[in-house]
């Protein structure tokens, strides 16, 4: 595959941010095969933006050469208060993601952060002399990609965690970092401070965030880009997300039960969830509806399914089933991979 190959690939959608395209290419005729890190917290169960959404980008960077590494933050995930800072759940957890993205993503590598950190005898050493070049106000500024923001009662550690999350980059060796768009301030500071330390500086890709099933926050209220992470699909708002384990009833009942508002394509999370799963990588998207209703339809394309939609010629309740249906099929291979494997999920039995 050419450079300009692998760029397309790497930029299509859900990609919505690349910093920056040229930076991109000129690592590209250097290097064919630059080394990808992508960083998890270890947390709840996996849905469709956690595992799906984001598998699907990851294997487009295999695809394009790239070497790519999921880095499970379990010393992240216990900063950020996830299981309540048990330890042991987070390393119980943490096996459940690994077996879930070495499955939907073959080839990729897995670095736990307490490896990482036990191997390299350099990290604490580079976290103190990045946090050298940071203050404070701008450190606060990243608290967003942990979820929190300074108005919230934090512990001292959690203030640790942007810079943390920057030597990772560092440490990884990592030339290209990926996220979805609630990471871009820690990575943007990674790309400011790590010229000052003689480090290679990254290219940084993020993707989008899969909306949850509820209406979505008011962007009127708070930035757009914060709005947009306020509606995003979260574990800790289980009723907006389709779980990779879901059943085929359950993800019909959710799927039914989510804000669609006839006509409108803005902001509509079943349309969203249309666009980003249901056409990854599918010939045809099925409408099968009654014939006094105008009968089945078929799409070949995702811009083709927005228009019907707009002109209010396919009602929410069909494309709901529509989208149902096919999420199903595309969550059966996971759901039937881990029905030997329900000992991983011991450990959210008593999260429930």
């Amino acid at each position: 595959m050419d450079i300009e190959g692998k760029i397309d690939l790497i930029s299509k959608p859900p990609i919505e941010e690349i910093v920056t395209v040229q930076d991109l290419r000129d690592l590209l005729e250097t290097d064919a095969h630059p080394s990808h890190y992508i960083g998890l917290e270890i947390s709840g169960l996996l849905h469709l933006g956690s595992l799906m959404l984001t598998g699907f980008k990851i294997n487009d960077f295999i695809k394009a050469g790239i070497k790519c590494k999921i880095f499970l933050a379990d010393w992240h995930s216990y900063i950020n208060n996830k299981f309540d800072s048990d330890w042991d759940k987070i390393k119980s957890a943490s096996k459940y993601y690994a077996e879930a993205f070495k499955f939907f993503c073959p080839g990729v590598n897995i670095i736990m952060g307490s490896d990482l950190y036990a191997d390299s005898k350099s990290y604490w050493e580079n976290l103190v002399r990045f946090s050298k070049h940071v203050t404070l106000s701008r450190n606060t500024r990243c608290l967003t990609i942990m979820g929190r923001s300074e108005k919230d009662h934090l512990h001292f550690a959690q203030y640790l965690y942007p810079p943390m999350q920057a030597v990772d980059i560092e440490t990884i060796d990592a030339s290209i970092v990926h996220a979805g768009m609630d990471q871009r301030k820690v990575h943007m500071l990674a790309r400011e401070v790590f010229p000052k330390m003689k480090w290679k500086v990254p290219v940084a890709v993020h993707h989008h965030l899969l909306t949850g099933l509820s209406e979505p926050v008011n962007s009127m209220s708070q930035s757009n880009d914060n709005a947009k992470i306020s509606s995003k699909m979260s574990k800790s708002k289980p009723w907006t997300c389709v779980f990779i384990h879901d059943s085929e009833k359950e993800i019909h009942d959710k799927l039914n039960k989510a804000w669609c508002p006839e006509g409108q394509v803005e902001n509509n999370p079943v349309l969203e969830i249309a666009k980003y799963i249901s056409f990854h990588e599918t010939k045809e998207f099925k409408v099968d509806r009654p014939r006094k209703f105008g009968g089945p339809l078929s799409f070949t394309e995702y811009q083709q399914l927005e228009t019907i939609y707009l002109e209010k010629k396919l009602h929410p309740v069909d494309l709901k089933s529509a989208v149902a249906d096919s999420v199903n099929q595309k969550i059966q291979p996971i759901r039937k991979f881990f029905e030997s494997k329900t000992h991983l999920l011991k450990v959210y039995e008593s999260e429930e």
